[in-house]
């Protein structure tokens, strides 16, 4: 009896041995890198939600199976297994306009919604400010900002949940004090605006340094509405850097940047080179840009780009994190006209 169960147990571990061995052979072999012609082969295709535009899309870091989508007039759904189902998880809240979501990096319950659709359209809804999620969704509690009427960018600290961002547009049909980029450091139950241009001139976009969280870039826009008319653009229009955590900000001039007046301004970095930073400039036809040597200071290169007119420009740019030069619109797909670094 003992030489069976001894030789039953070696059979066993013999058989979890390759069983072991196995799992591994195929996990290495779907983990392997595609080529660039197996990328070229895959085709995007439609997942939903349905019934409305979608202002913007996050993920959760480590999850490829969870998102969320923010609407322009349908509030945020989430999808737990890779867009195949969507629920809605924001319908009881007395505002529908979504312009922005960020997940924590290091916490991927921690979810921050920014309200009112940045994008400029004649139909469009304004927010009430920013909410926040502590439970990855499930339930919302409001964070205050409730004059800042469209929030086009929501950053999280990539280490510290409580230290947010938010890029605030405004209502833009008259002059707005709350324009700008705030900053929270305790969760968004206080905030600070720490950017402020002028009342005519609110954030359209808001990019962090991937390898310094102590470095922003802010895309500053000068927008006015009325009911007969839009005037884009103008002197507060432009980039700003932050490089203290956003308590001090220095407006970008020439190096290549085009000549005023400019108007609306997108923003994408890359952890792939954290050093290049693109960005997406409103500028008339004609406009100069003028390139000088490279050095070790900031450099501007512009792209080849098709001129975009006020109804055609995104509201988002979006990089790839590997490899470098994949960047995507939000409703556009083109080449950008502005790269420095």
């Amino acid at each position: 009896m003992k030489l069976k169960l001894s030789l039953f147990t070696t059979l066993c571990r013999y058989s979890l041995l390759a069983i072991l061995s196995l799992f591994i052979t195929v996990q290495q072999t779907f983990s392997q890198t595609l080529t660039k012609e197996q990328i070229d082969q895959l085709k995007f295709r439609h997942v939903g939600p349905i019934g409305n535009r979608v202002t913007c899309a996050v993920g959760v870091p480590g999850n490829d199976m969870v998102y969320y989508a923010g609407a322009a007039t349908g509030g945020i759904w989430k999808t737990s297994d890779g867009g195949l189902n969507w629920k809605p998880v924001f319908d009881d809240k007395p505002v529908h306009a979504i312009g922005a979501l960020a997940v924590a990096a290091s916490d991927a319950q921690v979810v921050y919604a920014g309200t009112g659709e940045s994008f400029i359209r004649s139909n469009i809804s304004i927010g009430n400010g920013v909410w926040k999620s502590t439970d990855g969704g499930e339930s919302w509690s409001h964070m205050g900002l409730d004059n800042t009427g469209r929030i086009a960018r929501v950053i999280i600290h990539p280490t510290n949940p409580d230290v947010v961002y938010v890029a605030a547009m405004g209502h833009a049909y008259a002059p707005q004090k709350e324009r700008g980029v705030y900053k929270s450091i305790d969760g968004g139950k206080s905030w600070k605006q720490v950017l402020f241009v002028d009342e005519n001139t609110g954030a359209s976009d808001l990019v962090m340094d991937p390898s310094n969280p102590r470095i922003l870039f802010a895309g500053m826009w000068q927008l006015s509405l009325r009911t007969w008319n839009r005037t884009s653009g103008g002197p507060g229009s432009g980039i700003h850097v932050s490089k203290d955590g956003g308590e001090t900000w220095t407006k970008l001039k020439g190096s290549g940047l085009p000549e005023q007046p400019v108007g609306k301004i997108a923003l994408a970095m890359t952890p792939a080179d954290p050093n290049r930073v693109y960005a997406l400039i409103e500028t008339t036809r004609d406009a100069q840009l003028h390139l000088r040597t490279q050095t070790k200071s900031i450099l501007f290169h512009p792209h080849s780009s098709p001129v975009l007119t006020e109804e055609e420009l995104p509201n988002k740019l979006i990089s790839a994190p590997n490899p470098i030069g994949i960047i995507m619109t939000c409703g556009l797909m083109l080449k950008i006209p502005i790269v420095f670094w």
